[in-house]
């Protein structure tokens, strides 16, 4: 099974592993042709670019290089990440321009509502190994 296939609550993917540390796999996920016709590319993002890799963190099992694997990936964590580095920074930005707006000239507060976003992605930066603890990636011997 080459394709991304979509179970009720998980995107499978097959994949390659490209390259072992000692705290991660990396995955090559294959491009497939099925991708074009996927309903849920665009939420997906694989089909963007012809290799994508996927940094999954080591469990105790053993992988090989090139070994093929299956990546799962559940819905409801592609919908948080989604929320988190979009979402919120749009309504973060909107709310404050509309708040802005009502204090300061239009130029001053469109400053102000875009310069909001730089504290907030610094944030996600400084909590990025967090952030990777609430998105696990899964992979599955095949």
């Amino acid at each position: 099974m080459n394709s991304l296939v979509s179970e009720k609550n998980t995107f499978v993917h097959s994949g390659v592993i490209s390259r072992i540390t000692k705290d991660t796999v990396i995955v090559s996920l294959e491009q497939d042709i099925h991708c074009e016709s996927c309903r849920a590319k665009s939420a997906c993002g694989i089909s963007e670019s012809n290799t994508k890799e996927i940094e999954i963190a080591n469990s105790n099992d053993s992988y090989k290089i090139n070994e093929q694997v299956k990546v799962v990936l559940k819905k409801a964590l592609g919908f948080k990440a989604v929320f988190w580095a979009y979402v919120f920074p749009f309504i973060l930005m909107f709310t404050t321009l509309i708040i802005a707006s009502s204090f300061l000239k239009e130029w001053l507060a469109g400053v102000l509502s875009l310069s909001i976003l730089l504290p907030y992605y610094i944030t996600l930066y400084v909590l990025k190994n967090t952030l990777k603890s609430a998105f696990t990636i899964s992979i599955l011997k095949t």
